[in-house]
């Protein structure tokens, strides 16, 4: 709903919002313009109305909202003073616990989100490499909001055209692609940042040809795990895939929503940000005031209990394999399985929503997450947490059915008498 609060958001926050991934151009005009707090996997907006939610933090909340372990855990390191003039015994913990339970990880740097920990592997790379150039997977959508990532998107101004060049994009799956870099860059490539999966994971044994590559071309592998991170396995989806990266990052779902993010790695690259080699030339990896901040290292510790003395991936694993079949069943049953279904890995469930063309269509995505709300379900991605229990997923399935009710009846009509809002746009667009 478009309302006063918007108006106030947009006149005080360029955007409406801190990331451009809650802006209003990415939701149905029916979605709620500001929520005021959530409980479990539910959300209240500013008029106290309650939505079943599926967008979790943008997929940083895990375990629920408000989940009281995990907050008492947070509050009591802020009554231990939260941030204090050394290294707390709180960052040691969790370093430790973090090397302990991430196999591939010698060393870690902590920061307060995702953007710091990216940017700094580029820079670990380049730095260990001493080469300038970092290769992305170009279907995977967002690494970093620095110069060297932006630069590599349609949303370039403000960045010098000297960034943009820096940062190559190969095609995940396809082997030639990354190849003909290497070959087009001969040791050039500092490093080569992807993430082990999203929707489509890993064909071929691609994630080791990747690696095998990086090796044959010295450059560092380097696996980013913002999304998969605590939700494919425990260990990461390296785990999942049995690939061990030089370099990776986690953060999102590290602690069931509050700000930490983790860049982790191989001894002999990461230990090139530290002060202990005599002589050496230092490389200023990260330095920030609130990155090992206790209160949040405290949440991500229990959440780390948590999912382990509860099996929490598992469930995710569970829910999602019934949701996606029981989705697609009543597409099935309403005669448009080949227009709308439930992809992925059950962990981490995707909806595709296509035209009459058949052709992916932004209207009939709209248009569903209009229905959804309509029928009290805010979903903008599917990010399952393990407050969603039965009475969820029964909920769930019937607003879908209600919705792709619909759906089914705008594909024959068209989506004019039946969308009431704006279009979603891509978030990486040129203009506005």
């Amino acid at each position: 709903m478009r309302d006063s609060y918007s108006n106030r958001l947009h006149n005080a926050i360029p955007g409406g919002a801190h990331t451009y991934s809650r802006g209003d151009d990415q939701y149905p005009s029916n979605a709620p313009s500001i929520l005021k707090s959530g409980h479990g996997a539910y959300v209240l907006d500013a008029y106290d109305k309650k939505y079943l939610d599926y967008g979790m933090g943008l997929r940083s909340v895990n375990i629920g909202y408000g989940n009281k372990e995990i907050a008492e855990a947070c509050y009591q390191e802020i009554l231990n003073g939260n941030n204090l003039t050394r290294a707390s015994l709180t960052e040691l913990k969790a370093a430790e616990l973090l090397i302990e339970t991430i196999p591939s990880v010698d060393m870690v740097k902590f920061a307060k989100h995702g953007s710091t920990v990216t940017s700094a592997a580029v820079k670990l790379a380049r730095a260990y490499t001493n080469r300038k150039y970092i290769a992305v997977a170009a279907e995977h959508p967002f690494f970093s909001f620095d110069d060297w990532f932006i630069g590599s998107t349609p949303l370039t101004k403000g960045i010098p055209e000297e960034m943009r060049t820096l940062t190559l994009k190969f095609n995940y799956n396809d082997d030639n692609s990354l190849k003909n870099l290497f070959e087009q860059y001969p040791d050039q490539i500092a490093g080569v940042m992807l993430e082990a999966a999203t929707t489509v994971g890993p064909t071929n044994n691609f994630l080791h040809t990747v690696k095998d590559l990086c090796r044959q071309n010295g450059a560092v592998f380097i696996l980013d795990e913002m999304i998969t991170g605590f939700r494919w396995h425990l260990q990461g989806a390296q785990a999942f895939f049995d690939v061990e990266p030089d370099l990776c990052t986690f953060g999102k779902a590290m602690a069931n929503g509050f700000a930490v993010a983790a860049l982790g790695g191989k001894r002999e690259i990461m230990q090139i940000g530290g002060i202990l080699e005599e002589g050496a030339e230092r490389v200023f990896l990260t330095s920030t005031t609130h990155g090992a901040e206790m209160s949040a290292l405290g949440a991500f510790i229990k959440t780390i209990e948590v999912l382990k003395r509860d099996n929490v991936i598992a469930h995710f694993w569970r829910y999602g394999e019934t949701l996606i079949n029981e989705a697609n069943n009543i597409a099935t049953e309403l005669g448009i399985a080949d227009r709308f279904y439930l992809e992925g890995y059950p962990c981490s469930p995707n909806f595709v929503t296509k035209d009459n063309g058949g052709n992916p269509s932004l209207p009939m995505r709209t248009l569903f997450a209009q229905e959804m709300i309509n029928n009290n379900v805010l979903i903008p991605c599917i990010a399952i947490s393990y407050a969603h229990k039965e009475i969820e997923l029964d909920m769930t399935l019937s607003a879908i059915k209600a919705s792709l009710t619909i759906y089914a009846q705008a594909l024959d009509k068209g989506t004019n008498a039946y969308l009431r809002s704006p279009v979603i746009k891509p978030v990486f667009r040129k203009y506005n």
